[in-house]
């Protein structure tokens, strides 16, 4: 997993500050333990501190080196409570829920983000995607670059009967239910941003049809051209193909038969989805079926970074996001 180790080796570099609010659960506290070991990331427990420390000595974890936030002692606990007061407050929230709220370790590792107390955070092993989505958005804040925020998973092929081998950006498959031309063609800069941060590498996105240019007409054919020439407006030297198929978009021979302008030729690294339910099937097809290791759902277009875990997730996947949570927060560092 080249790109996977690169992610690593870029996070051992410059470690952020991550945020986890659920260090009470097996998996969080013992990828929390491996990430301090590590080097990727300076951890951050947020939660009842006696929880996770009792797990530790009972899976035998050394916790040094690893800095807790335990919202029922914290000393920032009342800014943090402000803090989420003046966000919420035009939303009917009181001084005295705010404070409630802000116990809530999950709400709790947000704030932290949001004060820059930490430089990202990751939570879902408990929690919903909903709930982690949710809170994100409220207190972080969306990207002042987008108005959406939208999901991605980083799909790494990397075995030996893998034909096409790499990273690729599959955008988005855990979110955005529906979205209109402008909706995905935000979706897709965001993808394109995630490719080169994350693949370290010019993204080349494919926005995936049943059409490969113009070959069927249809209304949802037309969104997804739209959604194209709405990136390409904004993003003119992004190489992009408009409506194209899969197999135009992965394989070269294919690509200069069906698409010979295309700009991508057969080696798109972010493939574009048209809608969740396609790009739902698609990663899930591409993991169980084709072997390939899928890591997310990962957020893209927040103002920092919070990503979201599976609920069955393993210590090794809480690892994994947490290296690209630190690579995000070393973009948004450069971007501000």
């Amino acid at each position: 997993m080249k790109a996977l180790h690169r992610i690593i080796e870029q996070a051992q570099a410059a470690p952020a500050r991550i945020a986890l609010s659920e260090g009470d659960d097996v998996r969080v506290l013992e990828a929390a333990v491996r990430a301090t070991r590590e080097g990727i990331a300076r951890i951050i427990l947020v939660g009842e501190r006696k929880r996770s420390t009792a797990l530790a000595a009972e899976l035998g974890l050394s916790l040094d080196g690893i800095a807790f936030h335990d919202p029922s002692d914290a000393p920032e606990q009342a800014e943090l409570a402000h803090t989420l007061y003046a966000l919420r407050s035009k939303k009917g929230m009181s001084a005295e829920q705010a404070e409630i709220a802000a116990r809530d370790p999950l709400v709790c590792a947000n704030l932290l983000v949001r004060s820059g107390r930490a430089d990202g955070t990751v939570s879902g092993a408990v929690r919903t995607t909903a709930d982690v989505v949710r809170n994100a958005i409220q207190i972080i804040g969306v990207d002042p670059s987008f108005k959406l925020v939208s999901s991605f998973f980083l799909m790494m092929l990397c075995e030996p009967f893998h034909s096409l081998k790499g990273g690729l950006i599959f955008s988005d498959c855990g979110l955005v239910v529906n979205p209109d031309a402008t909706e995905l063609s935000e979706i897709a800069m965001a993808a394109a941003d995630s490719a080169r941060n994350l693949l370290m590498e010019e993204p080349r996105v494919a926005m995936l049809s049943f059409s490969t240019s113009g070959s069927a007409r249809h209304a949802a054919v037309d969104k997804v051209v739209e959604a194209s020439r709405l990136v390409k407006k904004q993003r003119p030297n992004l190489a992009i193909d408009e409506d194209v198929q899969l197999d135009a978009a992965i394989v070269a021979e294919i690509a200069n038969r069906k698409l010979p302008e295309s700009q991508v030729k057969g080696k798109a690294n972010v493939l574009i989805f048209p809608n969740l339910e396609a790009g739902n099937i698609g990663y899930k097809l591409a993991e169980r079926v084709g072997g390939a290791v899928a890591i997310g759902p990962l957020l893209q277009g927040l103002a920092k970074p919070a990503n979201d875990l599976s609920r069955g997730c393993s210590a090794e996947d809480v690892f994994h996001v947490i290296a690209v949570t630190v690579a995000q927060a070393a973009s948004a560092r450069t971007k501000a």
